[in-house]
């Protein structure tokens, strides 16, 4: 195993089936015209990008179950570097429905299956032997059942002592438990912000302005916050500001917070101020809408 400036990590695996119609038409037989088998889920999306970005990155998961070996098999296969523990859970699947008349992009999400007891233990023990030579640490998504609610900010807490940059993709209890860990930079898209901050309330932008400012006065962390297709907004000196997002016909929308987190993960590795590194992300978020595979970069139809 190489050392990586990246450790991404996952904890709720997944194998994502694509499927695209020319129409879907309800109480029909539908025939698919295309489709395709991936590994998928945050953390893995986020390892791959990263790795198409030439960027050394491990991802870090959980496996258990008869598609274990198929999902370690594809990640060799595109050269995605793994390391996991034995959690006795099967691999959830995941399904995008694509209906290019209608432009609609369906996303249908199993529930993944619990851990057995210990797969804790051992997954912070595989954090800690990868964190002295890694940079940066992002977590992304949800814990499968079985997996505390103290797992991810007990990862903040390691990684911060271990002086990595700490990105935290998370939403609910795992991000509200994380920061007083100070992870460096928070980024859940707005509908989660909410539902974190605001027991789910519609925010407008004076009113999430004001719940980042006091966020970031406690924590100190910046915060990017985005909104599908719409600009984003994003804090990092107690002002919410906006960044423009270009609009695109998407092939496929799966995987696009990971690329655009990937992509800003990239770039501030490298120096770039937030703004700067913002338009990476953003780049990246653009050319997975392009491609029909989730969580890549190459434009793949």
């Amino acid at each position: 195993m190489g050392n990586a400036a990246f450790i991404t990590v996952g904890l709720n695996p997944t194998l994502q089936k694509t499927l695209v119609f020319s129409e879907i038409v309800p109480d029909r037989v539908n025939r698919c015209g295309d489709s395709r088998f991936d590994v998928a889920g945050k953390g893995l999306n986020g390892c791959r990008v990263l790795s198409q970005l030439g960027k050394k990155c491990i991802h870090l998961t959980q496996l258990g179950g008869s598609l274990r070996q198929v999902y370690l098999d594809i990640c060799a296969r595109e050269g995605l570097e793994v390391t996991w523990v034995e959690s006795g859970s099967d691999i959830r699947l995941c399904y995008t429905i694509i209906d290019r008349v209608k432009h609609q992009i369906t996303e249908l999400v199993e529930a993944g299956e619990a851990a057995e007891e210990g797969s804790e233990s051992r997954l912070l023990e595989a954090l800690d032997k990868l964190l002295p030579d890694a940079a940066t640490l992002i977590i992304g998504g949800s814990r499968t059942a079985g997996l505390s609610d103290n797992l991810i900010p007990e990862m903040v807490s390691r990684a911060k002592k271990s002086g990595l940059f700490v990105i935290a993709d998370t939403r609910g209890g795992d991000l509200l438990n994380s920061l007083p860990y100070k992870p460096d930079l928070i980024k859940p898209n707005l509908e989660e912000f909410a539902a974190t901050f605001a027991a789910g309330k519609s925010l407008d932008k004076k009113s999430a302005a004001s719940l980042c400012r006091e966020i970031q006065e406690q924590y100190g962390c910046s915060i990017v916050l985005t909104r599908g297709a719409q600009n984003l907004w994003y804090t990092e000196t107690g002002n919410l500001e906006e960044f423009p997002i270009e609009p695109i016909e998407a092939l496929n929308t799966t995987g696009c917070g990971d690329a655009f987190t990937a992509g800003l993960a990239a770039a501030l590795h490298d120096g770039a101020s937030l703004r700067e590194a913002l338009a990476e992300g953003a780049r990246c978020g653009r050319l997975n809408a392009l491609s029909l595979k989730p969580g890549s970069i190459q434009i793949s139809n």
